[in-house]
């Protein structure tokens, strides 16, 4: 199995599917190494512990995170299941950026930015990486958030293990659209 299938099907199993493989999610997100290994390979996937560590440690976006031991492993954000990965609130910068395609700004101006079927709204601290995000999804269009506003009327933000920005939702009178 390639590193970027491998990834990908990680993605799927500790994110949203977890079924696919047949394996159960603890209530924080963790799934044990062992199993995840002997069922891809009881799949017939050519996959080990080296190719795991490898595709962690050399994934772009830092999806995933061991435990201390390596015992364990889960994403670090993005899931559409129910976990509970512990995060504490934070105080986020003055404007965090939110990338997307232009398709979808008629949308954002009637409801704001939602987490849909994700459990948060992903956000960044530079525009860089928002401008990359939003290129994945067609012409890109970034938003500035007026994250500082939001937080303090009371908006929680959490900042995940990858340095990507969490919230629940972004009220269209926070967002602001940048020239590109």
């Amino acid at each position: 199995m390639k590193n970027r299938q491998f990834s990908k099907f990680l993605s799927l199993i500790l994110r949203h599917k977890p079924e696919a493989l047949g394996i159960i999610l603890e209530t924080d997100g963790w799934a044990n190494v062992k199993e995840i290994l002997d069922k891809m390979q009881q799949q017939g996937k050519q996959v080990n512990l080296r190719l795991l560590k490898q595709v962690v440690a050399e994934d772009n976006k830092q999806r995933y995170s061991f435990n201390d031991d390596r015992t364990k492993i889960r994403a670090n954000q993005g899931h559409s299941v129910a976990v509970d990965l512990g995060f504490s609130p934070q105080t986020p910068p003055e404007y965090l950026y939110h990338g997307t395609a232009i398709r979808f700004v008629a949308s954002i101006q009637k409801t704001g930015l939602e987490s849909r079927s994700r459990q948060h709204v992903h956000l960044s601290d530079n525009i860089s990486t928002a401008q990359n995000v939003g290129q994945r999804h067609g012409k890109p269009v970034i938003l500035k958030i007026r994250a500082g506003e939001l937080h303090e009327q009371g908006q929680s933000f959490f900042l995940s293990e990858n340095g990507v920005w969490l919230t629940d939702r972004v009220e269209f009178g926070f967002i602001e659209f940048l020239e590109m």
